[in-house]
């Protein structure tokens, strides 16, 4: 596998897969454009070579074409970021070629959001070699999405020459040194909603973590396998005996799993009123919200003795400001930590993060959720499999 800083790509045009799945406010404007940030670097690293770009980008989840997953926006903020370049919008790349056909050396296409056709996910062969008629050389820089084994990620590889932009190099070195090389105490902090897309990635933590610290809806089905009773909280009960066996796992590995002693509490996650409570003092009619002062302070003495963090997944319901004091805190204890190598990812903890203060202090902000866990899990993904598989120019 090659990158594009390893060899001499100029004067072609290139199929530059990258990964725009930004945050958006109710208006569609954008919230958080940290990944449109970090592909910069390798956008303006081919330009410079003479090389004319074709986007390839996915905005939402849409199972149509429709307005509010178009990428309009994007194609704006782009162009602030690159203002000597006109930044073509394609609708349709199957119905109009001609504009990329007749690309200008001014001019970046970008292709409306590619999830709006079937073919992108279904990896059709069809849809990927039409795809591929389009350029000459491929490029996969959406680190964000090479866990998909879509058209655009695994089937543009079989097609053409490829190679990995300068985000997914820096993402695979990064993570890859924090889990083959991890100075310690290594902590892993773990939260977000259901423990079953993450079964997998806790259970590999648990053999290389010392202390996996677990908040959200992640931390009350290990609370509840315990036999707490939490109220009204969101609790994966088909994954009791799942969280069960991580247990088991961890008393047998040594390694300390911190489950919250206390919470922030409210009828409901809409609440403007909150309560703490202890562990067992949650109400029938109570929902656990976020972590409570007797956590963050738990917490953050092991994060302060750390080496080696990584944290995916905010620890409260953060859409509400009564319930994200306990994120806000996890994040500012890492910053505060600065012998440690600290890696954060996940797009609810990007958006949680995002306008915050001493961001440089974290040493690597990952733009990816699933790939980043899946990575941790297993040391690859299906679009860097495909890019190691692929032709050279």
């Amino acid at each position: 596998m090659k990158f594009i800083d390893e060899v001499a790509i100029s004067h072609k045009k290139i199929l530059l897969r990258v990964d725009f799945n930004v945050s958006l406010n109710p208006n569609h404007s954008i919230s958080d454009d940290a990944r449109i940030k970090q592909s910069i670097p390798t956008i303006e690293y081919l330009l410079k070579h003479h090389n004319k770009l074709i986007l390839i980008a996915h905005l939402g989840e849409p199972e149509k074409r429709s307005s509010k997953d178009s990428l309009i926006p994007i194609a704006r903020r782009l162009h602030d970021y690159l203002p000597h370049y006109k930044i073509r919008l394609v609708d349709d790349f199957t119905k109009d070629q001609s504009r990329i056909d007749y690309q200008k050396d001014d001019e970046i296409i970008l292709l409306e959001n590619i999830r709006f056709y079937p073919g992108e996910q279904a990896n059709d062969p069809e849809f990927s070699k039409k795809l591929a008629s389009l350029g000459e050389l491929y490029v996969n820089d959406a680190f964000g999405v090479s866990h998909r084994k879509s058209a655009s990620v695994i089937g543009l590889p079989t097609l053409l020459p490829s190679y990995g932009g300068l985000l997914l190099k820096k993402e695979m070195a990064m993570i890859g040194k924090a889990m083959e090389h991890p100075v310690k105490p290594f902590v892993a902090i773990m939260g977000g909603m259901k423990i079953s897309t993450k079964i997998k990635f806790i259970t590999k933590l648990v053999t290389v973590a010392d202390y996996l610290l677990l908040g959200g809806g992640i931390a009350n089905t290990l609370l509840m396998a315990q036999g707490h009773k939490l109220g009204n909280s969101l609790v994966s009960h088909e994954d009791i005996s799942e969280a069960k066996k991580i247990l088991t796992l961890a008393n047998e590995k040594g390694t300390h799993i911190l489950l919250p002693a206390d919470f922030v509490v409210g009828k409901n996650q809409d609440s403007k009123e909150s309560s703490v409570v202890k562990i067992d003092g949650v109400k029938d009619d109570e929902q656990i919200l976020d972590i409570g002062p007797e956590t963050e302070a738990e917490f953050g003495a092991v994060i302060d003795k750390a080496g080696t963090i990584i944290w995916n997944g905010p620890v409260g319901y953060m859409e509400n400001p009564v319930f994200k004091r306990g994120t806000d805190f996890l994040y500012y204890a890492i910053t505060q930590n600065t012998k440690a190598t600290s890696v954060v990812g996940g797009g609810d903890t990007l958006a949680a993060i995002a306008k915050k203060e001493y961001l440089e202090k974290i040493t690597h902000i990952s733009t990816g959720g699933g790939a980043m866990l899946e990575f941790i899990e297993n040391g690859t993904l299906p679009g860097i499999e495909a890019l190691k598989k692929a032709k050279s120019a």
